[in-house]
Order: structure tokens, then C-alpha cells, then sequence
């Protein structure tokens, strides 16, 4: 059986994607700070590890045959992600396992490209957009001096899934129950979105093709590329009523992000919600088959069946 051991399993991603793995029978092991794990993980091995001691997560990562980098600091602080990956490097190294990594769109930087493909040049304009890029070179040197093996799939704002922290759930959906749907940005716009569980099985497929293809790979995932008001039309289909349509106040969030963090961060951000853009890819379906794509309004019950904003079974009816 392979094993595979994913990195900050208990995170919205981490835990889709150790979800997906399990359910397609690999050997996975859950690495969090704790060793605790979410209930839906039954199944997985429950190890401790801090991303950041590079000798201990060398330890948890024993053994494995692909290490899933699911890693996900704080968005007001990026200080740790470059060390973070480079001691998942090590740990892969160490090991001699296959390095799995998503990628953002956060690399292409201001003004975006309207269709990025994985051809698309990489010129980040924000501090995050330059760690990504920073980060990704740091895989492609470590595929180059044949160290370390990597697949990269990028993707655009994820929804669904267990937990919290998107565009979707933070504000898109935070007003659901009182009948508003909030856009964070011009309603006609096209932006690049990925549903998680759709994600985490791509991920899957790619790693059973992992020994067909090269030391470093990076592909684009297509998601979903919706309007707000594609959006919300699918929600209103699925709650079976109009929703009102508010807008997302960012003069409150400029004026206070010299003094909040976190919004500081999000406001340096703000150009991927005035700037249209997808994913397209040449290369993905080629090289797993049919790309998972769960239908609009299946995806939006089942991301909202997460939120607990619908129950599972209205869901899958509405769907």
C-alpha cells in the first residue's frame, strides 16, 4: 500500500486532501502540531510535528512514499512559509519521497492575466505573490539537482470542504442566513475558484502518475471560473428564494488596515477581486484522464452543507 503523509492535515486543504487519499486506499498519515486529528479522517495515523523543527518532521515523515505539503500559516503573517517549505524539502530528501504542493495565482501579480495557463510568465507584485514564487523556484532547484521530486497543481480560491477562512465562507456566504449574498468585488467579473473536494481527487490522480513523469511538474487546475452573479444565482436555486445583493465594504477594511493585520493583508490582495481571471490547463486531462468537476450547484450545496448553512440532505436535493 503507498503512504502518503500530509503536511498540516488538520487545515481546510490538508484535511480534503488526506480525506481524498483515504478514501481511495492509501496509507495516510496525518501530520499536526498535536497529533490530533478531525473526525472525518478515521483511518489516518495521528503523528506530531512541527513544521518548522526540521528534524522532527524528517522523523514523522519516515517511511513514506509521497509527502503532501498542505502547510498553511497565518494570511497576516508569511514570515514562516519559506522556511516551512524548505524543511519539507529536507524531510522529503531525507526520505526519498515525492513532494505534492498547490500552487496560487498570487504569482502573476497586478494586472493579472485574464487566462493563465502553465505557461504564463510569473511576475508577482505583492509580497505574498513573491514568496510563492520564491517558494516554487525553490522546488524546481531541488527537481533540478535531482533531490527532491515535485508536482505542483495550482488552483484558484477554494470552496467547500471542512472549515473556515475563504472568500466563500468569509463573506460571500456570511449573511446567508439573513437572505444577502455579499460580493467581494465587481458581480460581472470572472474569478478563478476551486472546489476542494474536486481538488483533493485530482491530487490523488496525480500522484498514481507520478512515476510517468518528470522531476518537476506544475500544472494548472481549472476549477470553476464563476461571477458573483453566477454565484448567486446558484445559491438561490439551491435555498429555493431571491437573495439581496450587498457589496463588500473595503473602505472599512483600508482605513483600518494600518492598524488591523489581518486586513492590512487582505488589502494588499484586493486586486485579485477587481481583476478577471481562470485557470486553463494543456496539460492536466492529458496527463490523468477525466478532470474532477463536481456541477455548479452540487458544489455550492455541498459547500454550504459544510458551513453548516444547509443540511446534508437538503444539499444533495437543491443538487
Amino acid at each position: 500500500m503507498t503512504r502518503i503523509a500530509i503536511l498540516g492535515a488538520r487545515g481546510r486543504l490538508g484535511r480534503a486532501v488526506a480525506k481524498a487519499f483515504l478514501e481511495a486506499g492509501y496509507e495516510v498519515r496525518a501530520i499536526t502540531r498535536d497529533g490530533k486529528l478531525p473526525s472525518d479522517l478515521k483511518g489516518a495515523e495521528g503523528i506530531a510535528a512541527d513544521a518548522l523543527d526540521r528534524a522532527r518532521l524528517i522523523d514523522a515523515t519516515a517511511g513514506v512514499d509521497i509527502v503532501f505539503n498542505g502547510l498553511s500559516p497565518v494570511y497576516s503573517d508569511w514570515s514562516s512559509v519559506l522556511p516551512m517549505a524548505e524543511n519539507a524539502m529536507a524531510a522529503c530528501h531525507a526520505n526519498g519521497a515525492q513532494h505534492l504542493a498547490a500552487g496560487t495565482v498570487y504569482n502573476f501579480g497586478s494586472p493579472m492575466p485574464a487566462i493563465i495557463t502553465e505557461d504564463t510568465p510569473q511576475r508577482p507584485t505583492t509580497e505574498k505573490g513573491r514568496i510563492r514564487a520564491e517558494q516554487e523556484q525553490l522546488y524546481r532547484r531541488e527537481a533540478e539537482a535531482g533531490r527532491v521530486r515535485t508536482i505542483l497543481l495550482r488552483a484558484g480560491d477554494f470552496f467547500g470542504g471542512r472549515g473556515t477562512g475563504s472568500w466563500f465562507d468569509l463573506v460571500i456566504a456570511s449573511k446567508l442566513a439573513k437572505g444577502v449574498y455579499t460580493a467581494p468585488g465587481p458581480v460581472e467579473l470572472v474569478h478563478a475558484w476551486a472546489y476542494l473536494p474536486d481538488l483533493a481527487r485530482a491530487f490523488v490522480a496525480l500522484a498514481d502518475k507520478r512515476r510517468q513523469l518528470g522531476a518537476y511538474e506544475s500544472f494548472n487546475f481549472p476549477g470553476h471560473s464563476l461571477t458573483d452573479l453566477e454565484i448567486k444565482a446558484s445559491m438561490e436555486r439551491i435555498v429555493g428564494h431571491k437573495l439581496k445583493l450587498a457589496s463588500m465594504p473595503w473602505w472599512v477594511l483600508r482605513a483600518g488596515s494600518p492598524f488591523v493585520p489581518m486586513w492590512k493583508a487582505i488589502v494588499s490582495m484586493a486586486y485579485l477581486r477587481f481583476e478577471p481571471h481562470r485557470l486553463v490547463s494543456s496539460r492536466l486531462e492529458a496527463t490523468i484522464g477525466e478532470i474532477p468537476h463536481t456541477p455548479l450547484d452540487a458544489a455550492v450545496a455541498g459547500a454550504l452543507a459544510d458551513l453548516g448553512l444547509l443540511s446534508t440532505e437538503a444539499g444533495r436535493k437543491a443538487a
